[in-house]
């Protein structure tokens, strides 16, 4: 279900206000973790390649998300999972090697959220 709450607001299906990759992720999670919407409106500057070093705003916002829920155990980085499937963690790296999509990258670091908070 996260995954698809993430697709939807990404993709601004079915009379959903669009979001950028790093809010996807954050929607997807904010009921079972109250994540405020101040929080997912901050994170509108973290899309497109704007997080911190350049990094994926999707993987950016995921540990985000794995902090509010309490998990910070060196085995679920997703930066290094999502480098792992498309060959980098960075945005722009992410896009040139074409091996994942946006879309991609936001289901990926999703799937992976889903199945460590569950």
């Amino acid at each position: 279900m996260p995954k698809t709450i993430a697709l939807t607001h990404f993709l601004g299906k079915d009379g959903y206000e669009k979001k950028n990759c790093a809010q996807a992720v954050l929607v997807a999670f904010q009921e079972p973790l109250q994540i405020p919407d101040c929080i997912i409106d901050s994170f509108k500057e973290h899309g497109g390649g704007r997080a911190p070093e350049g990094i994926c705003g999707a993987a950016y916002a995921a540990e985000f998300v794995l902090g509010m829920a309490g998990i910070v155990e060196e085995d679920t980085n997703v930066v290094a999972h999502l480098q792992t499937l498309a060959g980098s963690a960075k945005c722009k790296e992410i896009k040139s090697h074409k091996k994942l999509s946006c879309v991609g990258c936001v289901e990926e670091c999703t799937n992976y959220l889903s199945v460590l908070i569950g």
